[in-house]
């Protein structure tokens, strides 16, 4: 039987659980990679889930699923399997019975694997499925967990002087650095955003930061703290004796494969110092611009504005609400061989083929102002200013964009319409603003749904008049009830919301004439602007997210 036989089998077995169409498969047969699988390929389009794909697998194949959330695992088991040999093929053993040894792998079906296992640990494999987010996140939460805490008992001498040449803060078989290699891996296979070490009274709490959201990921005993440190600081390149001053540095990885940029912070506290390591993993960094969560209508807007030949468009929103995921991703679209595009940031965060990115430096005074009139001598037709922060770099990019240019920067403030205004409070003439301006996006980001929990739930009578109030009318609304995929939360990744506003002339005509501000809401409403509220809601109608979750960060206005 052949293998494409099997994978139309698979395909067959996804439509008639309604989880894909026809045309779907069909199309991802014509675009999947070479090598790659069916079921990979539907995963790596987002067509479907792991825990669904899984579902079929066990139909198909006949073998069992299991769930590794808190999962009692025998740690003795660990020493059967090496955990370079579990984290090079995606597997970890679960349970020993007589003469079986039962291991939960991603690759069910790896037939050369499974008669390694067996001639290497002596027992007869029994393979179950589980994902592989769910077996990466055990294999770097569990394994040798417990080695490393004995063995740091015995490197308490360590926390006082430390020299960066010490052995055990530099030999890559030293517990200090496998400790910071497993939190690392951890907070990655989890896709965290953040790393928090947070030194208490009597411990270390270790949190990360998923969808938004710290939790806990670990407590560690407070006498490694300061071999925890000078490990991080080494390999951020920052001075290991200094302690009373905050200190940043930069950290480049190699992850399975995946290049991890970290951005270290140090701040000193009154138990010691805390330090926070922001993760950049360019595997999932948004590439295109479809894949930002805007609604049809606005997707159509933003893609004309950012096609203009010259003026300014700005992205707006509180910190963390996805706004350099937003100007990357537009970038990307416009980045082509006839034109030059230059982008100036602090930091940079990805790195894109075929633009030139330049990094602020303060120190050298490399300020986003500086940077931004040397980029204009640089003959550029687009330009990324990372944020505007003062007077001075916004009336360049101002005037940038009144010369033949197309700017893209940011700008904090809380919605579409305070954008113009916070403009001209930073000392903009409103004859500029409206001459420049051609729209602004604000944005925050929502948790999604769990799609693996996903389940229909009855509309509140608070909901039915939030949803009222805007002109909609739910007939079902969703949550998620919590499952291994989501570690019981509910929600699994993260999508934006927008307030799209297109400068038209009704608007230029109100800020020329500086009318109040109920008069651009009214000229904007006018003009077909979805506001930040109203597109959140549209999203809990179409079952994206919650609510709640809208409510959260877009708030009611009353």
């Amino acid at each position: 039987m052949s293998v494409l036989q099997q994978r139309r089998r698979l395909g067959d077995l996804l439509i008639e659980a309604n989880l894909v169409t026809t045309e779907q498969i069909e199309q991802t047969l014509l675009e999947k990679e070479a090598g790659e699988k069916l079921g990979e390929a539907l995963l790596r389009k987002g067509l479907l889930t792991e825990n669904q794909l899984i579902d079929v697998l066990e139909q198909q194949l006949g073998i069992p699923k299991v769930s590794l959330y808190n999962y009692p695992f025998d740690e003795k088991l660990f020493n059967l399997i090496p955990k370079t040999v579990a984290k090079k093929n995606c597997l970890i053993p679960l349970k020993r019975e007589e003469n079986e040894l039962q291991v939960a792998m991603a690759d069910p079906m790896d037939f050369y694997l499974i008669n390694d296992l067996r001639l290497s640990t002596g027992f007869q494999i029994a393979p179950v499925i589980a994902t592989r987010d769910d077996i990466t996140r055990s294999i770097a939460k569990y394994y040798d967990l417990q080695d490393f805490i004995e063995e740091f008992r015995d490197i308490r001498n360590l926390t006082t002087q430390l020299d960066p040449q010490t052995e055990d803060v530099q030999d890559e078989s030293s517990p200090v650095v496998q400790l910071v290699n497993s939190i690392l891996q951890s907070a990655i296979g989890q896709h965290a955003s953040d790393i928090h070490i947070d030194p208490k009274q009597n411990n270390i709490l270790v949190r990360i930061r998923v969808d938004g959201k710290l939790q806990n990921e670990r407590t560690l005993p407070k006498d490694i703290q300061s071999v925890l440190l000078a490990r991080i600081k080494i390999m951020a390149e920052l001075d290991v004796t200094e302690r009373r001053l905050p200190q940043d540095g930069r950290i480049r990885l190699l992850v399975d494969i995946r290049q991890i940029d970290l951005r270290i912070s140090t701040l000193p506290t009154i138990f010691g110092e805390k330090v926070v390591i922001r993760i950049l993993d360019m595997t999932h960094s948004v590439t295109h611009i479809n894949q930002l969560g805007f609604s049809k209508n606005n997707l159509f807007k933003y893609k004309k504005m950012i096609q203009s030949p010259h003026g300014l468009v700005l992205i707006t929103g509180p910190t963390g609400s996805g706004k350099s995921s937003t100007l990357y991703a537009s970038l990307n679209q416009l980045n082509d061989e006839d034109v030059n595009i230059i982008s100036i940031k602090d930091p940079v965060e990805y790195q894109l083929n075929g633009i030139n990115q330049v990094q602020i430096n303060s120190s050298i005074g490399m300020t986003f102002a500086s940077g931004l009139r040397s980029v204009l001598r640089q003959d550029p037709n687009i330009i990324m200013v990372g944020e505007i922060r003062d007077r001075e770099t916004a009336e360049i990019a101002v005037r940038a964009s009144l010369t033949g240019h197309l700017v893209l920067s940011t700008l904090h403030t809380n919605d579409s319409i305070g954008t113009v205004m916070r403009l001209i409070d930073m000392g903009v003439e409103p004859f500029l603003v409206a001459s420049s301006l051609v729209g602004v996006v604000s944005q925050r980001l929502v948790r999604k749904i769990c799609l693996d929990c996903k389940t229909p739930v009855e509309v509140t009578k608070r909901e039915e008049e939030i949803f009222a109030a805007h002109g909609m009318k739910p007939s079902q609304l969703y949550q998620g009830k919590g499952c291994a995929s989501c570690s019981m939360t509910g929600y699994r990744g993260r999508i934006s919301i927008q307030e799209l506003l297109s400068i038209d002339d009704s608007i230029r005509r109100a800020v020329l004439n500086q009318e109040p501000v109920n008069n651009l809401y009214d000229a904007a409403r006018k003009n077909g602007t979805i506001f930040l509220l109203e597109d959140g809601l549209q999203k809990v109608l179409a079952g994206i997210t919650t609510t709640e979750e809208v409510l959260n960060v877009a708030g009611l206005k009353e």
